[in-house]
């Protein structure tokens, strides 16, 4: 285990002008993505991957850090000033954000914005810090008997929360597990699913599958939606004096902030959920506890901090699972995991016995973005606001433009071209018929590590499955994974039968 005067040395590492310079450079980033309607965490970390080739992995992942964080508190800027989130998870935001914009306090709706941002994502990071090393050191007892069974059961977990369908959620873990066999078979060597390619002995390229999947086909459904948008008009900042935020007023929201931020904690902890969740969530406990419930929806302040706390507290408690099991909880959390994995790091609890410099340093950067984003956004708040402005067809092309750029830099070539544009095409659809692109990514990262422990499993065990029966944490895993699927089935299959009974009634 590190020593106390290596952890010091991790912190000042982290307080380098190199570092901060890194750090900065992706808040700042974040920051406009954020804020321009369209984009989103998920795709600026996908976009920004290929800049990180060439850094110093914890460069690399402390820059990629800092964007997603900046990305979160960047998308409340448009859903105050436009009524159009830059984060589906901001939508909670625009509740009351846009109401108190328009009636001349758009200034001070986003300071309460970004001091309760900061704040929640500062609490949930040094929470992260507190939880993920012990239950690391944990994680690190457990054999290939635990571990298969902790990630069967998080795959099930993810399909049923990170969608409407559970039967869907399935059945995009199930084509992410395909995909993640796909290479040459790591016991036998046979080659699997290539089809002939050389280029995919290797297994499927992570980056020209995130790129494609999540960052071109977003584009392509904006494209599809740019038709029919109207656009809003955007509130303009003025100098008025009594649209600024004082003391007393951000004091009545900072009980609020502290709930808020516990919740979107509790909900970023559990793999799947997501900020939305948690931003809704804390937006609906902020309202049905306050002594006015009525003004929510009509420019509280409280609204405001109930939902930009819990958004941002959830990013970094998504990375509990992530440091803790190497179970990505969030699709920023496993894209993260593919920047691991392009510079050599298996993420996950033998980080803390293999690279502990390197997972202290990590934390002490997340501390420093949570700083700097305050900075940023504090003194970026008028130029972020004129961000807004910029036309989404703009926007489209250079994002589309930097998806294929970034591919041919990093020499994929032809192959990574015509790869990108078919997991394009398959990313637009899962996302018109509403398949979970959580559960895909996370069962295309997780499957070589569950293919690696399930076989260990078999080996070790003989074949013998009653083995599990001296594996209590192992046998106790399987039967939850067994109850949910069951459970869940089962509603999704009474849902059904209502619908189907309801339509033939109503016909």
């Amino acid at each position: 285990m590190i020593g106390f005067d290596a952890i010091l040395a991790s912190f000042a590492a982290a307080l380098h002008y190199e570092s901060i310079a890194i750090i900065l450079g992706g808040v700042l980033l974040g920051y406009i993505v954020g804020v321009i309607p369209g984009l989103n965490r998920a795709v600026a970390i996908a976009i920004a991957i290929p800049l990180t080739f060439y850094m110093s992995a914890y460069a690399a992942i402390a820059f990629l850090i800092g964007l997603s964080k900046g990305t979160a508190a960047g998308s409340a800027v448009s859903a105050i000033l436009l009524n159009t989130p830059g984060e589906p998870s901001s939508a909670a935001t625009c509740l009351d954000g846009y109401p108190m914009a328009r009636d001349g306090k758009p200034r001070k709706a986003l300071k309460v914005g970004l001091l309760a941002s900061v704040i929640g994502d500062l609490l949930a990071t040094l929470l992260l810090i507190a939880v993920a090393i012990p239950f690391a050191s944990v994680a690190l007892k457990f054999g290939p008997y635990e571990l298969a069974a902790i990630l069967i059961f998080a795959l099930v977990f993810i399909a049923a929360m990170a969608g409407g369908s559970f039967l869907k959620g399935l059945a995009a873990g199930g084509m992410g597990i395909i995909l993640g066999t796909v290479g040459l078979d790591p016991e036998t060597g046979a080659a699997r699913l290539t089809f002939g390619y050389a280029e995919l002995m290797e297994g499927v390229p992570i980056l020209p599958l995130v790129i494609g999947t999540l960052a071109l086909a977003e584009m392509f459904v904006q494209l599809d939606e740019y038709r029919r948008n109207k656009g809003a008009s955007v509130i303009k900042l003025s100098d008025d004096k009594a649209d600024d935020l004082s003391y007393r007023e951000f004091k009545g929201t900072l009980p609020t902030i502290l709930k808020s931020t516990g919740v979107g904690a509790f909900v970023g902890a559990l793999p799947g959920l997501g900020p939305s969740v948690g931003a809704f969530m804390a937006y609906g406990l902020a309202k049905r506890s306050a002594k006015d419930p009525d003004s929510f929806g009509k420019g509280n302040p409280n609204g405001i901090a109930a939902a930009e706390a819990s958004d941002n507290a959830v990013i970094p408690a998504s990375y509990i699972p992530l440091f803790g099991l190497g179970i990505p909880g969030s699709v920023s959390a496993a894209l993260l995991v593919g920047a691991f994995m392009i510079h050599g790091i298996q993420v996950g609890p033998l980080m803390l016995r293999d690279h502990p410099e390197m997972l202290f340093t990590l934390f002490s950067g997340m501390i420093v973005a949570s700083l700097l984003m305050l900075a940023v956004g504090w003194y970026g708040l008028r130029i972020f606001a004129r961000v807004t402005s910029v036309p989404p067809h703009i926007v489209i092309a250079v994002v589309i433009f930097l998806c294929l750029a970034g591919i041919q830099v990093q020499g994929y070539g032809t192959f990574g071209l015509v790869t990108v544009f078919v997991f394009a095409i398959f990313g637009y659809f899962l996302k018109k018929f509403d398949y979970s692109f959580v559960t895909f990514l996370v069962a295309f990262i997780v499957t070589p590590m569950l293919e690696m422990n399930l076989r260990q499993s078999v080996i070790l065990s003989g074949g013998e499955i009653g083995i599990l029966l001296d594996r209590p944490i192992a046998l106790a895993f399987i039967v939850f994974t067994v109850l949910m699927v069951l459970h869940l089935g089962w509603s999704s299959y009474r849902r059904r039968m209502k619908a189907r009974y309801k339509a033939r009634t109503d016909s």
